[in-house]
């Protein structure tokens, strides 16, 4: 016990990438420009009142334009949309991301990605600060859903497909 209280942080981190995760774009509309970011802190809240929440760092450069917008979108991405995730998680500038994947807009503006597992759209309902980032809790009022079920996941630092080491069915990409 002693060497997990030595280095809480540290240990947390290993933690944490061991956990698995669906991999997302938020996206939105400000003051005319869109804007998104890649993430895996989406969860459901509620079925009634339909619901979910995501995790953003303050410090992101998305942050304040998704909470100022008011409205969203989730978009899970399917197993084979890397280049999606990669291009929201900053290694391509805010403006140029859009021109990964084909993108539309709903009637309140807001993008969503064509071709994504599901989309889900809501209003932001409830905001909470907590350390270096903000709870965004969205009720939900339109979703799209298509395909089957075979989302991008994130594990260990890496996207993937499966669970993890060890288990024979899981199938690393990129």
């Amino acid at each position: 016990m002693r060497d997990i209280q030595n280095d809480l942080g540290g240990n947390f981190r290993k933690a944490m990438r061991r956990l698995t995760s669906a991999v997302s774009v938020i996206s939105t509309m400000h003051d005319g420009v869109r804007h998104g970011i890649t993430v895996t802190s989406v969860t459901s809240v509620s079925m009634t009142p339909p619901s979910l929440l995501f995790c953003i760092n303050r410090a992101s450069s998305v942050h304040d334009p998704v909470i100022r917008a008011g409205r969203f979108c989730i978009n899970i991405l399917h197993a084979h949309q890397i280049d999606i995730a990669d291009a929201f998680s900053g290694r391509v500038r805010d403006k140029n991301r859009f021109l990964c994947g084909e993108w539309a807009s709903d009637d309140d503006e807001v993008p969503y990605l064509i071709p994504a597992q599901a989309n889900i759209f809501c209003e932001m309902d409830a905001i909470s600060s907590y350390g270096t980032h903000s709870i965004v809790i969205g009720k939900v009022h339109h979703v799209a859903v298509r395909g089957q079920v075979a989302p991008l996941l994130y594990q260990d630092g890496q996207y993937t497909v499966g669970l993890g080491e060890g288990v024979d069915w899981v199938v690393p990409v990129g």
